[in-house]
């Protein structure tokens, strides 16, 4: 696999879709999250509905997505997308919630607007767990992978995984099931060197 030269093609094409996915999920869901967990009104509005989405199942809607975005990237990118968002959102809603009411008090006693209360104290609370909930739901776009190379994909490990079991070839979707998990373990000790780097005051609750 290494000689033939696609292995390394399987790994780039799967890794731009996975950070693609995640990406949009992270700028979707974080603040979704934080305005359902700052506002009443929000978590009222969108709260029943994201909570409700969580337990979709994503591969019933796969038909969808293709009439929606095409058998292109896009669907691909959609179904991770898709896949991680709403737990995104959830998570860093319930972390919003437990900031203590009375390190909110303090802040509007000493005269501060609800902006800077949203600024100054809910964000920077909150982002140890933001960053514990991305660390988290990053393997989950992994897992959606092979589901999202299955259409229409001519290069991908999930592709190559699927390609594999289909030619009994299972030494071939063994490898690239170990290439994943290495990755995700390359991509896991990133976030924890982040974590530490920029929130060395913080604890992760995520082991």
């Amino acid at each position: 696999m290494l000689s033939d030269g696609d292995l390394m093609v399987d790994i780039i094409a799967s890794s731009a879709r996975v950070m693609a996915g995640f990406i949009f999920a992270a700028i979707v869901g974080i603040p979704v999250g934080i305005a359902m967990g700052t506002f009443y009104s929000m978590d009222s509005l969108l709260g029943g509905f994201v909570r409700t989405a969580r337990y979709m199942p994503i591969a019933a809607f796969v038909p969808l997505i293709i009439i929606w975005a095409g058998i292109d990237e896009a669907s691909k990118v959609l179904i991770i997308f898709f896949g991680i968002v709403f737990y995104n959102a959830t998570m860093i809603a319930d972390a919003v919630k437990f900031i203590p009411n009375e390190t909110l008090n303090v802040a509007y006693t000493l005269g501060a607007t609800r902006r800077d209360v949203l600024a100054r104290v809910i964000l920077p609370a909150t982002l140890p767990n933001i960053l514990d909930t991305l660390r988290v739901n990053i393997a989950g776009a992994w897992n959606f992978l092979v589901l999202s190379e299955l259409i229409a994909a001519q290069n991908g490990l999930g592709f190559t995984i699927v390609r594999s079991q289909r030619y009994l070839q299972t030494d071939k979707a063994m490898f690239c099931i170990l290439i994943i998990c290495v990755i995700g373990l390359l991509t896991d000790f990133a976030f924890k060197l982040v974590f530490q780097l920029c929130l060395p005051w913080a604890e992760s609750k995520v082991s």
